[in-house]
């Protein structure tokens, strides 16, 4: 059983920033795309960040291109979000997820089968 645990969650004032980390358990981690996803407070969760297995690419949301950085670690088992220039709307909790193997696109929910626990942010005005 794959667990991710996510951490660095917090509190922070707007135009501040925070990182988030997701710790992966099991083997063979660079087979598989990771993303970022988020759900605020009666929303639908939605896509923020992802990165390929292949290691060609990183995608993000439009409304966090710019300020939002997503990094990879394969020999760690880890990844992190890096967002900076947050804004009260950014408030969510986030979620770290893992794609089935070999899985060329990320961007879609419905292609990960792994997912964190969740971590709150939350942006102050």
């Amino acid at each position: 059983q794959v667990q991710l645990v996510e951490s660095g969650g917090g509190l922070v004032q707007a135009g501040g920033s925070l990182r988030l980390s997701c710790a992966a358990s099991g083997r063979t981690f660079e087979r598989y795309a990771m993303g970022w996803f988020r759900q605020a407070p009666g929303k639908e969760r939605e896509f923020v960040a992802c990165n390929r297995w292949s290691g060609d690419g990183t995608y993000y949301a439009e409304f966090v291109k710019g300020r939002f950085t997503m990094t990879r670690d394969n020999a760690k088992n880890t990844v992190s979000l890096h967002m900076n220039n947050l804004k009260p709307e950014d408030t969510a909790v986030y979620y770290c997820a893992r794609t089935r193997a070999y899985v060329m696109t990320c961007v879609s929910e419905g292609t990960y089968d792994y997912w964190g626990q969740g971590t709150q942010v939350t942006v102050s005005s």
